[in-house]
């Protein structure tokens, strides 16, 4: 016969581990692929903290003033035109816009872009006292 090499002795050893093949989880090693999933979680959060939620925010806020508008509200649509509002029924989804003197336009709330603020009377005195001075 061939010289075949012995084939070496088979041990026990009591402390190893059942037959698993090795790098698969055991319930010893579950915690560091839990540890690979703390980085997605942490980028989520701060997503949704600095990018989610402030938008979400924001939209609440237009939907409220979009829902708020009168009659005398200076507004600027999605084009760019600036006019007041002439007539704003309540629930309606359009609103009557006088642009110019004579001129006025049916524009839909959705596409008003936001309401100009009127500046407060304090600004009003404050200018003409550096123009007078």
């Amino acid at each position: 016969m061939a010289d075949t090499p012995p084939s070496p002795p088979v041990t026990t050893n009591s402390t190893a581990m059942p037959d698993t093949p090795a790098g698969a989880p055991t319930t010893a090693g579950a915690s560091p692929d839990m540890m690979q999933f703390l980085p997605l979680i942490a980028i989520f959060a701060v997503f949704y903290f600095l990018i989610i939620r402030p938008q979400q925010a924001r939209m609440k806020e237009h939907k409220n003033a979009m829902n708020a508008l009168k009659q005398g509200d200076r507004i600027v649509t999605g084009g760019g035109i600036i006019g007041t509002i002439v007539h704003a029924p309540e629930g309606a989804s359009e609103v009557t816009v006088d642009v110019a003197d004579g001129v006025r336009v049916a524009v839909l709330r959705s596409t008003i872009s936001h309401v100009i603020k009127p500046e407060v009377a304090a600004n009003d005195d404050s200018t003409a006292k550096k123009k007078s001075a």
